[in-house]
């Protein structure tokens, strides 16, 4: 959530941003509200004056014996208090009006971040890995697994409708797999691990800025008091919600794998063959909460993160930075990592890490204290990247490993957590 003194201090600024992120900004209907709660809180404290000071005037009144004047002065009290109350009937309106219209605002991009129209002007950082070059017709993963026993997606079908996958065998062992590997890699390497719900109420939604722009993507209860959620990002965030950090114990580092649900709406026909886009799938998430001055720091290191689990698995990728016509709703820059996938001869999205500045952190109340460098608190910068989609990733390895004989080598840094299996082959 944009900061509304922010907004009225740098229009062109703002107005720049919004263009840039290709979002209709009407900053005439945000001066209007502006105006309005401003004017209304001007009344309220001179009435405020008035009255205090009459309020102190009584007394004096009274002492000196003019009863009357004394009444009248209590009068004109009671009139200011009623004034008052409505006042603050109007001011409560106000406040909800600007707050409304600056929620549905997305974040102001960084600096560093590319000006672009949308994904076709996303540039490339770096590539890691050569894609493999195969001397046998190669599968996609949904043939493959199929063949394998791995993926059973007819009965995943029958059981939950369309978009939904069952792993059997060898596919349940190898998410599971996976799953174990990028938690402990994690962990490993300095981040704590949670165990997160996978229902959140509707406030830890709007915290992270899925609500309420986002409705339409999300599977809630029938009473919409809990919503399933379509990331870790969203209760990894959340735990500080409210809370004020200390700044000798950021950043903060957290990782946590849930299940992920996303109703995805609209987005029918765009990669729906397989375990690319799926209604349910895993993800192991990475969140931090630092100090603004180390943020993009740590956005560095946080895609390392990602990119170290690629390296390990052997999976060629690419990294790409964002531009501002695809930056996501709540953040500031991101980079995507992309996978290599044989069927796509193509790099395809398996990781996307983002800072956010202090947008979340101003909707979930998030602050910190350094009284060695300033008075008071300030909103921390939050961040948050997979690390990775599971799905994707399983995709990426039955591609890029498989065999001429159609069986799929497991990747070396996966065999302890395979039971010692090295090779998958029918069942």
């Amino acid at each position: 959530m944009l900061d509304a003194r922010f907004v009225r201090e740098n229009p062109e600024l703002v107005a720049t941003a919004m263009k840039n992120r290709n979002f209709p900004w009407d900053s005439s209907r945000f001066s209007e509200l502006d105006e309005k709660r401003r004017a209304v809180i001007t009344e309220e404290e001179a009435l405020q004056a008035e009255r205090n000071a009459m309020s102190k005037s009584i007394g004096a009144l009274m002492g000196q014996g003019k009863k009357d004047e004394a009444e009248e002065a209590k009068a004109k009290v009671r009139a200011i208090n009623e004034k008052l109350d409505e006042l603050a009937v109007a001011h409560r309106e106000a406040e909800e009006a600007m707050h409304t219209l600056l929620m549905s605002v997305p974040n102001i991009p960084h600096e560093s971040t590319p000006v672009g129209k949308d994904e076709t002007e996303n540039p490339e950082v770096r590539r890691w890995g050569t894609p493999r070059e195969f001397d046998f017709e190669y599968k996609a993963h949904w043939d493959l697994g199929t063949d394998l026993g791995m993926i059973d997606f007819e009965r995943a079908t029958k059981l939950s409708g369309s978009r939904f996958v069952l792993l059997g065998g060898m596919g349940a062992r190898l998410e599971r797999a996976l799953i174990n590997f990028m938690a402990n890699t994690h962990a490993s390497r300095g981040f704590k691990e949670w165990w997160c719900p996978s229902l959140v109420n509707r406030e830890t939604m709007t915290g992270t800025g899925q609500l309420p722009k986002f409705e339409e993507d999300l599977f809630k209860t029938k009473d919409e008091s809990l919503y399933l959620i379509p990331t870790a990002e969203v209760p990894l965030t959340n735990i500080h919600a409210g809370e004020v950090l200390e700044a000798s114990d950021l950043p903060l580092r957290y990782t946590a794998f849930t299940n992920c649900f996303r109703e995805e709406a609209g987005s029918a026909g765009r990669d729906t063959r397989g375990l690319i886009r799926l209604h349910q799938f895993d993800k192991v998430e990475m969140v931090k909460f630092a100090k603004p001055e180390e943020a993009y720091d740590e956005l560095e290191s946080l895609t390392e993160e990602a990119e170290y689990i690629l390296q390990q698995l052997g999976l060629p990728y690419r990294v790409i930075t964002l531009c501002t016509g695809d930056l996501g709703f709540s953040a500031a820059k991101t980079y995507d990592l992309e996978v290599w996938l044989p069927s796509y001869n193509d790099y395809k999205e398996i990781s996307s890490c983002s800072c956010c500045g202090d947008f979340q952190a101003r909707r979930a109340h998030i602050k910190y204290r350094d009284p060695e460098n300033f008075k008071g608190t300030r909103y921390v910068n939050t961040l948050n990247g997979s690390g990775l989609a599971v799905g994707r990733t399983m995709a990426a390895i039955m591609e890029n490993y498989q065999n001429a004989d159609g069986t799929i080598t497991v990747p070396e840094v996966l065999v302890p957590y395979m039971g010692g299996v090295t090779v998958i082959e029918p069942e």
